[in-house]
């Protein structure tokens, strides 16, 4: 049986954990969890959305090159103005790509600060 996804796992470079904590918290509006003590070490963060259903943990890695097409769909309710949303991100280093072409929704890429791509689908009503 499939169960929903535990954690997405996205690059950040070593050191650079700064990037990804303004980004999932101050834009994305997520609340940064400890790691336990092993990977702890190795750095990065973990990040939890406020009910716990989605976690990203932004690793460090030696080679931070984030995937271009292979990215998290991240369902989003409650984001009351978009171009708010957007320009959260983008006034921190960050791209929003509107895309039209899924059908029924609203949907659109956000890069952010470190390169990775995840992509935000909101149904229309």
């Amino acid at each position: 049986m499939l169960l929903p996804v535990d954690h997405v796992r996205l690059a950040a470079p070593i050191g650079g954990e700064d990037l990804p904590r303004a980004h999932h918290g101050d834009v994305l509006g997520t609340t940064e969890i400890p790691k336990p003590q092993v990977p702890a070490a190795r750095g990065g963060c973990r990040f939890a959305a406020a009910d716990g259903a989605v976690r990203l943990h932004p690793g460090a890695l030696a080679c931070s090159r984030p995937a271009r097409t292979a990215h998290p769909g991240l369902r989003v309710t409650g984001i009351r103005d978009y171009a708010d949303y957007a320009a959260r991100l983008e006034k921190r280093g960050g791209r929003v790509l509107w895309d039209a072409r899924l059908p029924g929704h609203r949907r659109r890429h956000a890069e952010d600060p470190v390169g990775n791509r995840p992509v935000f689908p909101e149904p229309l009503e």
